[in-house]
């Protein structure tokens, strides 16, 4: 009996992870303790201890990180004419150390996209919202009220790509994506037609209940929310 459940365990095809790094970063702060206080080594380990928490009982193919690299251009804030170097602000060079520290682990690969310039700042929505109810002037914004207007490219692409790849090609028998939004459906519903156990790992964040029709099952493995 053993050496049978031996023999179908190595007959098994391994598990495949898949992460948005945007979201996980948005939902890493509401998970993780004082997390605003986490460097990015912390940060990096949390997420690998997370992810491999998915793997137990299994063997793991490979975890594939998606996102993009941090803006590195240099611009003038409109309100204040201050100059800005985007490359070396805390946000960028947190996340260019968070990269390094990842590239460091078994079988983490990243799949980077990159950002679109749109060459432009844009007022930050609750401020604006403030503005058209005349809760405040334009004399009244601060230099933190606007944000240059940059988005990602390729990110989503890269994921809809790499689960159609590993269900064709049968490198896997289950994938499991760190995700919540409905944008990975169609790629969700061709793994599962391949025979491919699709796993949502949302962080805790509710899903909508139709998103359960596209899923084999939801598990989130990182410290639940208070």
């Amino acid at each position: 009996m053993l050496r049978e459940k031996a023999n179908k365990h190595l007959l098994l095809k391994p598990t495949a992870i898949l992460v948005d790094g945007g979201f996980f970063f948005a939902r890493y702060k509401n998970c993780y303790r004082d997390a605003k206080n986490h460097d990015p080594r912390k940060v990096a380990q949390n997420m690998y201890t997370m992810l491999l928490q998915h793997v137990e009982n299994e063997s793991l193919y490979r975890i594939l990180y998606y996102d993009c690299p941090p803006l590195i251009k240099k611009a003038h804030n409109p309100l204040t004419g201050k100059s800005i170097d985007f490359s070396k602000t805390e946000v960028a060079q947190f996340r260019f150390q968070f990269f390094s520290e990842l590239k460091k682990k078994r079988k983490v690969a990243l799949r980077l996209g990159n950002l679109k310039d749109k060459g432009g700042w844009i007022i930050r929505p609750n401020i604006t919202k403030d503005l058209l109810n005349k809760k405040i002037s334009i004399s009244n914004l601060q230099e933190n009220d606007v944000y240059y207007n940059v988005i990602q490219k390729g990110v989503d692409m890269k994921i809809g790509l790499d689960i159609a790849s590993l269900a064709y090609k049968r490198l896997v028998s289950k994938i499991i994506l760190i995700a919540g939004d409905s944008d990975f459906v169609p790629a969700a519903k061709l793994a599962r037609r391949e025979g491919i156990d699709f796993v949502l790992d949302p962080m805790w964040l509710n899903i909508d209940n139709e998103l359960f029709e596209h899923i084999d099952g939801l598990k989130s493995t990182c410290p639940k929310p208070e």
